[in-house]
């Protein structure tokens, strides 16, 4: 007699990524070109010398070994609580900051403490798919709010997201910078989503792992600086592309009271407490790596810069819908052909791996994702030149 596995998991797809580091396995089937990766994103680049350095004195220390408090390191949490309140800028205590591990288990955490089997949540599509998998896991309905096309990128309309709530509606998700559109929400369109979800007794949970790659490094909103925000607003965070540790699974959940009292009985069930070294690596950088963290973000945005340069001077037949922190959403002209296909055929005639639309939703048949940060500077025109050449597929 065979066990069985939980049902709720089982019928959840498996993670998409497999099928195209399978490709990258195979290897292209008709082109001769270096493989240019920009389907997953990574930072292209190791952790800065001196966070190594110091990492490699402190796994020597007995400390580096042990528990941590289930909300992370003291220090660690001080610190990001004065990060974030200059960036902001807004008050904000280390009691409100809860490190966890990584930005996946900071969004896990944020919806078991808000929603269970029977509720529902509202999910922007396209959508990051670790997300909409924890939901089916979860037993939580996804209201997919289909994001439209505009002149700022991939946006949801407001209207549509209040037609969703019901009785049974507990949170709004949103993603910005967003993965995968690049899509950046203006402070404005982040208010107007807080007071829908105010006025309606939900949740707004903002994942912002990509906010250290705005322009200018501009304050991403100031819904921090309103008096109720912890009965309303649930911040994401991660070291993960700031610090390029995606290895070390460090990140925060940043909430009022009642949210942190259920976040400590989850993560003390789930993971104790988040690994210690990834703390010290995060707690380094935020002390020491200011200056190393701005010039990352200004090479980025040197990319994003090019990025729209190539596809003015290449002009391929791939619109360029929306672009921002590690991220291009293209349309792609075939009308009537799979996404999936657009992006095998892309990478066995020109090398170029990429995540088909498909993986973001069901109603994303017609894109593509290109995680333009994975390529340096040299290869972002490089990759436009190869979109320009795949007119023929």
């Amino acid at each position: 007699m065979v066990f069985q596995t939980n049902p709720s998991v089982a019928r959840v797809l498996d993670p998409p990524t497999g099928e195209t580091r399978a490709w990258l396995a195979q290897g292209p089937a008709k082109s001769a070109l270096p493989v240019i990766d920009a389907a997953q994103a990574v930072p292209n680049y190791p952790p800065a010398d001196a966070l190594m350095a110091h990492l490699s004195r402190f796994v020597r220390e007995p400390e580096s070994a042990f528990y941590t408090p289930i909300f992370g390191v003291p220090d660690l949490r001080d610190a990001l609580a004065a990060d974030m309140s200059k960036t902001y800028p807004a008050p904000i205590s280390a009691d409100q900051v809860a490190i966890s591990s990584g930005g996946n288990h900071a969004f896990c955490m944020a919806v078991l403490a808000l929603a269970g089997p029977g509720d529902n949540i509202i999910l922007p599509e396209p959508y990051y798919f670790n997300h909409q998998m924890w939901f089916d896991m979860q037993g939580i309905e996804t209201r997919a709010l289909i994001c439209h096309e505009d002149d700022g990128g991939m946006v949801p309309d407001l209207a549509e997201a209040q037609a969703l709530i019901d009785s049974r509606t507990r949170a709004i998700v949103l993603v910005s910078p967003n993965n995968p559109t690049g899509t950046i929400f203006s402070p404005q369109q982040l208010l107007a989503f807080y007071e829908l979800a105010r006025n309606n007794a939900l949740a707004l949970i903002i994942d912002e792992t990509y906010r250290d790659f705005l322009p200018n490094g501009a304050s991403p909103h100031a819904l921090f600086d309103q008096a109720d925000w912890g009965d309303v607003f649930v911040h994401l965070y991660s070291f993960s592309k700031v610090f390029s540790l995606t290895g070390y699974r460090v990140g925060a959940i940043v909430g009022g009271g009642a949210l942190m009292e259920a976040v400590g009985k989850i993560a003390d069930t789930m993971t104790i407490c988040a690994p210690r070294v990834g703390q010290e690596a995060a707690l380094f950088g935020l002390r020491e790596l200011g200056h190393w963290r701005a010039a990352k973000r200004d090479d980025l945005l040197q990319r994003l810069d090019l990025l729209g340069e190539a596809f003015e001077r290449t002009a391929p037949r791939f619109q360029l819908v929306s672009r921002g922190a590690f991220f291009a959403y293209l349309r792609h002209p075939f009308a009537g052909t799979s996404s999936i296909d657009v992006s095998r055929r892309l990478f066995d005639e020109e090398s170029l791996l990429t995540w088909p639309g498909s993986f973001f939703g069901r109603n994303q048949e017609d894109y593509i994702r290109l995680a333009f940060a994975n390529a340096d500077a040299g290869e972002i025109g490089e990759m436009v030149e190869r979109l320009g050449r795949a007119g023929g597929i």
